[in-house]
């Protein structure tokens, strides 16, 4: 039977400013990836989200990204692979604290925004992430974007991996996400992203904007929750998922099936 996980970007307001609907996505998610204060978030906000999260059952993960609040972490910057080594040890120790001090355990570590997208395909800067992650704590499951460098180096240094995938991005030939930028990025449209993520997760497989179909492994998917349609959005994926007879559940209780 297929499993699945959902995963959602939390933790990313910062002082005064709120961004996103954390209760109540936490509600519908099983795992959330937490800013950890360089693209988003704060120490308050990171404690905060790691109660929330510990109060619904929802297992955590760091989100370390690149250290520009003001580009939401999503502008790329030229690092190398030493500087994103040591910005990935810095940011998931922080969030480990929070985790530790509020009676939890972390789960995972996802990357973020433009960090993740070059690692994606930069294998040096791959090889430097998951590095990190592993010194930091080889439990840690990585996720990472499916088939990509990320996942590669995550393997061959022993980690555990999950293969992430996103409901609402659309797809390039080489397996890649569509930059944001580009007209076609996003999906907007709720029945094509939930028949997207349907054949991610049943038939391993999606359709590219180049109109190629390519093979992509499903273990979590991305969905945002920073709005009320998206909300509703993610619920429904959720709904649509167990009605095809799919277990959403948190990434590390999969191996318990």
């Amino acid at each position: 039977m297929a499993r699945v996980d959902l995963n959602s970007d939390l933790g990313e307001s910062f002082g005064a400013y709120t961004l996103g609907m954390d209760e109540r996505v936490l509600e519908v998610i099983t795992s959330a990836n937490i800013a950890c204060g360089f693209h988003a978030g704060d120490p308050g906000v990171m404690q905060r989200t790691v109660t929330l999260a510990l109060q619904n059952n929802t297992a955590i993960g760091a989100h370390p990204g690149l250290p520009d609040l003001i580009g939401f972490g999503r502008r790329n910057i030229a690092i190398t692979p030493n500087e994103a080594y040591t910005m990935m040890v810095y940011q998931i120790g922080a969030l480990a604290a929070f985790v530790r001090a509020e009676g939890g355990r972390m789960q995972h570590v996802k990357p973020h925004g433009a960090l993740y997208n070059m690692a994606a395909v930069d294998e040096k800067l791959a090889e430097a992430v998951a590095e990190a992650v592993y010194k930091v704590d080889p439990e840690l499951i990585f996720f990472g974007l499916s088939g990509s460098w990320l996942i590669k180096k995550a393997e061959r240094l022993g980690l555990q991996v999950a293969q992430e995938v996103f409901a609402d991005r659309t797809y390039q030939q080489d397996g890649t996400l569509t930059p944001r930028k580009q007209p076609g990025a996003m999906i907007t449209e709720d029945e094509v992203a939930i028949a997207q993520v349907l054949g991610m997760v049943k038939d391993g497989t999606v359709k590219t904007m180049q109109g190629e179909v390519i093979h992509i492994k499903a273990d979590t998917i991305c969905v945002h929750g920073d709005g009320e349609h998206a909300l509703l959005f993610s619920r429904r994926i959720k709904e649509q998922l167990i009605a095809e007879g799919v277990i959403v559940s948190a990434f590390c209780t999969h191996e318990e099936v």
